[in-house]
Protein backbone atom coordinates (compact mmCIF):
# COMPACT_ATOMS: atom_id res chain seq x y z
CA UNK A 1 0.00 0.00 0.00
CA UNK A 2 1.48 3.51 -0.90
CA UNK A 3 1.99 6.75 1.62
CA UNK A 4 -1.08 8.47 0.08
CA UNK A 5 -2.88 5.36 0.56
CA UNK A 6 -2.04 4.42 3.89
CA UNK A 7 -2.79 8.59 5.20
CA UNK A 8 -6.30 8.16 3.93
CA UNK A 9 -6.82 5.49 5.42
CA UNK A 10 -5.41 6.91 8.98
CA UNK A 11 -7.52 9.94 9.15
CA UNK A 12 -10.56 8.18 7.30
CA UNK A 13 -12.77 8.91 10.67
CA UNK A 14 -11.69 12.26 10.94
CA UNK A 15 -12.70 13.38 7.30
CA UNK A 16 -16.34 11.76 8.06
CA UNK A 17 -16.65 13.91 11.05
CA UNK A 18 -15.41 17.15 8.74
CA UNK A 19 -17.97 16.04 5.93
CA UNK A 20 -20.54 15.27 8.41
CA UNK A 21 -20.51 17.77 10.49
CA UNK A 22 -20.69 16.05 13.29
CA UNK A 23 -21.43 17.51 17.01
CA UNK A 24 -18.41 15.48 17.55
CA UNK A 25 -16.01 17.42 15.65
CA UNK A 26 -16.92 20.10 17.04
CA UNK A 27 -16.88 19.38 20.01
CA UNK A 28 -13.42 18.77 19.61
CA UNK A 29 -12.84 22.11 18.55
CA UNK A 30 -14.36 23.54 21.38
CA UNK A 31 -11.86 21.55 23.55
CA UNK A 32 -9.21 23.67 22.05
CA UNK A 33 -9.15 27.21 23.12
CA UNK A 34 -5.83 28.01 21.67
CA UNK A 35 -6.25 30.45 18.42
CA UNK A 36 -5.59 27.46 15.86
CA UNK A 37 -4.25 27.90 12.75
CA UNK A 38 -6.41 28.45 9.60
CA UNK A 39 -5.87 30.08 6.18
CA UNK A 40 -4.95 33.62 4.94
CA UNK A 41 -5.63 36.95 6.13
CA UNK A 42 -8.00 39.76 4.63
CA UNK A 43 -5.95 42.85 4.10
CA UNK A 44 -5.00 45.00 7.23
CA UNK A 45 -7.18 43.19 9.75
CA UNK A 46 -6.83 40.29 11.92
CA UNK A 47 -9.89 38.04 11.09
CA UNK A 48 -12.23 37.72 14.31
CA UNK A 49 -15.03 35.02 14.23
CA UNK A 50 -14.86 31.27 15.62
CA UNK A 51 -11.40 29.77 15.50
CA UNK A 52 -9.74 33.14 14.60
CA UNK A 53 -11.70 33.19 10.69
CA UNK A 54 -14.98 35.34 10.14
CA UNK A 55 -18.50 34.89 10.74
CA UNK A 56 -19.24 35.38 7.30
CA UNK A 57 -17.20 32.38 5.89
CA UNK A 58 -18.70 32.65 2.31
CA UNK A 59 -17.63 36.38 2.06
CA UNK A 60 -14.28 35.42 3.62
CA UNK A 61 -13.61 32.79 0.94
CA UNK A 62 -14.53 34.90 -1.88
CA UNK A 63 -11.85 37.55 -0.89
CA UNK A 64 -9.44 34.87 -0.43
CA UNK A 65 -10.03 33.62 -3.82
CA UNK A 66 -9.65 37.77 -5.49
CA UNK A 67 -7.51 38.79 -8.24
CA UNK A 68 -6.29 41.48 -5.99
CA UNK A 69 -4.87 38.79 -3.42
CA UNK A 70 -3.45 36.75 -6.61
CA UNK A 71 -1.50 39.43 -7.87
CA UNK A 72 0.38 39.44 -4.55
CA UNK A 73 0.60 35.90 -3.60
CA UNK A 74 1.22 34.26 -6.79
CA UNK A 75 -0.15 31.20 -5.79
CA UNK A 76 0.72 29.04 -9.66
CA UNK A 77 3.99 30.21 -9.04
CA UNK A 78 4.29 29.33 -5.34
CA UNK A 79 2.91 26.07 -6.34
CA UNK A 80 5.01 25.68 -9.47
CA UNK A 81 8.43 26.16 -6.88
CA UNK A 82 7.72 23.57 -4.59
CA UNK A 83 8.90 21.38 -7.54
CA UNK A 84 6.12 18.58 -6.25
CA UNK A 85 6.09 15.52 -9.26
CA UNK A 86 2.46 13.57 -10.15
CA UNK A 87 2.14 11.11 -7.82
CA UNK A 88 3.50 12.75 -4.77
CA UNK A 89 1.70 13.65 -1.85
CA UNK A 90 1.22 17.60 -0.23
CA UNK A 91 -0.09 18.28 2.73
CA UNK A 92 -1.70 21.90 2.99
CA UNK A 93 -2.06 22.75 7.00
CA UNK A 94 -4.17 25.78 7.79
CA UNK A 95 -5.72 24.79 3.97
CA UNK A 96 -8.96 27.12 4.88
CA UNK A 97 -11.55 26.66 1.69
CA UNK A 98 -8.76 24.91 -0.55
CA UNK A 99 -7.32 28.55 -1.71
CA UNK A 100 -3.46 25.96 -2.17
CA UNK A 101 -5.28 22.64 -1.91
CA UNK A 102 -6.72 22.75 -5.12
CA UNK A 103 -4.06 23.68 -6.90
CA UNK A 104 -1.88 21.60 -5.23
CA UNK A 105 -4.48 18.79 -6.03
CA UNK A 106 -4.02 19.44 -9.61
CA UNK A 107 -0.25 19.49 -9.59
CA UNK A 108 -0.25 15.77 -7.74
CA UNK A 109 -2.51 14.42 -10.25
CA UNK A 110 -4.80 11.40 -9.82
CA UNK A 111 -2.32 9.54 -8.74
CA UNK A 112 -1.57 11.99 -5.46
CA UNK A 113 -3.10 12.55 -2.74
CA UNK A 114 -3.28 16.39 -0.89
CA UNK A 115 -4.20 16.13 2.72
CA UNK A 116 -5.99 19.54 3.67
CA UNK A 117 -5.98 20.45 7.32
CA UNK A 118 -8.10 22.97 9.16
CA UNK A 119 -9.27 23.44 12.81
CA UNK A 120 -12.53 24.85 11.61
CA UNK A 121 -15.32 22.46 10.05
CA UNK A 122 -16.69 24.83 8.68
CA UNK A 123 -14.09 26.12 6.40
CA UNK A 124 -13.56 22.40 5.52
CA UNK A 125 -17.32 21.53 4.27
CA UNK A 126 -16.67 24.76 2.32
CA UNK A 127 -13.67 22.56 0.71
CA UNK A 128 -15.86 19.49 0.57
CA UNK A 129 -18.05 21.36 -1.65
CA UNK A 130 -15.35 23.12 -4.01
CA UNK A 131 -13.82 19.82 -4.31
CA UNK A 132 -16.79 17.94 -5.56
CA UNK A 133 -17.51 21.13 -7.63
CA UNK A 134 -13.83 20.74 -9.49
CA UNK A 135 -13.97 16.84 -9.77
CA UNK A 136 -11.32 16.68 -7.73
CA UNK A 137 -10.78 13.27 -5.82
CA UNK A 138 -7.93 13.16 -4.08
CA UNK A 139 -7.70 15.27 -1.56
CA UNK A 140 -8.27 14.43 2.00
CA UNK A 141 -9.55 16.55 4.19
CA UNK A 142 -8.35 16.43 8.00
CA UNK A 143 -10.22 17.95 11.04
CA UNK A 144 -7.11 19.00 13.23
CA UNK A 145 -6.13 20.14 16.23
CA UNK A 146 -4.45 23.44 17.23
CA UNK A 147 -1.30 21.60 18.51
CA UNK A 148 -1.67 18.64 16.05
CA UNK A 149 -2.36 17.89 12.65
CA UNK A 150 -3.34 14.69 12.91
CA UNK A 151 -1.22 13.79 9.52
CA UNK A 152 0.15 10.14 9.20
CA UNK A 153 3.90 9.56 9.87
CA UNK A 154 6.17 9.75 7.12
CA UNK A 155 2.95 10.74 4.58
CA UNK A 156 3.96 14.03 2.56
CA UNK A 157 6.44 15.05 0.44
CA UNK A 158 5.78 18.53 0.88
CA UNK A 159 4.11 20.09 3.76
CA UNK A 160 2.89 23.41 3.00
CA UNK A 161 2.08 26.82 5.24
CA UNK A 162 1.14 29.68 4.34
CA UNK A 163 0.04 32.81 6.76
CA UNK A 164 -0.79 30.46 9.36
CA UNK A 165 2.54 29.78 11.96
CA UNK A 166 1.91 32.53 14.08
CA UNK A 167 -1.44 30.43 15.06
CA UNK A 168 0.19 27.50 16.97
CA UNK A 169 0.50 27.30 20.17
CA UNK A 170 3.49 26.41 20.99
CA UNK A 171 5.46 26.99 17.19
CA UNK A 172 8.95 24.45 17.54
CA UNK A 173 6.76 21.67 19.14
CA UNK A 174 4.45 22.18 16.20
CA UNK A 175 7.50 21.82 13.67
CA UNK A 176 8.56 18.84 15.29
CA UNK A 177 5.64 17.24 14.61
CA UNK A 178 5.36 17.99 11.25
CA UNK A 179 8.98 16.49 10.78
CA UNK A 180 7.13 13.27 11.69
CA UNK A 181 5.02 13.45 8.72
CA UNK A 182 7.17 14.02 5.69
CA UNK A 183 8.64 11.77 4.20
CA UNK A 184 12.55 11.12 4.24
CA UNK A 185 13.91 13.77 2.24
CA UNK A 186 10.78 15.84 2.57
CA UNK A 187 10.38 19.47 2.69
CA UNK A 188 8.35 21.76 5.24
CA UNK A 189 7.76 25.57 3.33
CA UNK A 190 6.37 28.09 5.66
CA UNK A 191 5.28 31.28 3.63
CA UNK A 192 4.24 34.11 6.03
CA UNK A 193 4.35 37.88 6.23
CA UNK A 194 7.36 39.93 7.33
CA UNK A 195 7.30 41.80 10.07
CA UNK A 196 7.00 45.31 8.66
CA UNK A 197 4.39 47.66 7.47
CA UNK A 198 2.74 46.23 3.99
CA UNK A 199 -0.30 47.01 1.70
CA UNK A 200 -2.05 43.47 2.93
CA UNK A 201 -1.57 41.11 6.54
CA UNK A 202 -2.24 40.62 9.45
CA UNK A 203 -1.34 43.35 12.19
CA UNK A 204 2.34 43.83 13.05
CA UNK A 205 1.38 42.15 16.95
CA UNK A 206 0.38 39.07 14.98
CA UNK A 207 3.44 38.48 12.86
CA UNK A 208 6.52 36.27 13.24
CA UNK A 209 9.58 37.76 11.93
CA UNK A 210 11.76 35.44 9.57
CA UNK A 211 14.99 35.22 12.19
CA UNK A 212 12.38 34.44 14.75
CA UNK A 213 10.75 31.57 12.50
CA UNK A 214 14.11 30.56 12.04
CA UNK A 215 15.32 30.39 15.90
CA UNK A 216 11.93 28.24 16.08
CA UNK A 217 12.56 25.75 13.11
CA UNK A 218 16.29 25.22 14.15
CA UNK A 219 14.78 24.78 17.35
CA UNK A 220 12.63 21.95 15.80
CA UNK A 221 15.60 20.15 14.46
CA UNK A 222 15.18 22.02 10.91
CA UNK A 223 17.31 23.88 8.70
CA UNK A 224 17.04 26.05 5.39
CA UNK A 225 17.05 24.26 2.21
CA UNK A 226 16.11 26.88 0.21
CA UNK A 227 14.67 30.10 -0.02
CA UNK A 228 12.28 32.39 -2.52
CA UNK A 229 12.41 35.97 -2.95
CA UNK A 230 9.36 36.57 -5.17
CA UNK A 231 6.78 37.44 -3.07
CA UNK A 232 6.56 41.06 -2.37
CA UNK A 233 5.67 40.65 1.27
CA UNK A 234 6.10 37.51 2.90
CA UNK A 235 9.15 34.91 3.41
CA UNK A 236 9.30 31.81 1.89
CA UNK A 237 11.52 29.26 3.27
CA UNK A 238 12.05 25.28 2.68
CA UNK A 239 12.89 23.49 5.53
CA UNK A 240 14.27 20.28 5.96
CA UNK A 241 15.64 18.14 8.90
CA UNK A 242 18.91 18.31 10.38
Amino acid sequence: MGAAQVGATAVAAVVLAVLAGTASAVRSQEAHPHPPPHEHHAPREHPGGAHGNPADLDAYAAHLESAERAAWQKPDQVVAALGLKPGQTACDVGAGPGYFTLRLARTVGADGRVFAVDVEPRLLSLLAARLAAAGLANVTPVLARPDDPLLPRAACDVVLIVDTYHHFPDGPAYLRGLRRVVTPGGRIVNIDFHKRETPVGPPLAHRIAREDFLRDAAAAGLTVASEETFLPHQYFLVLRAR
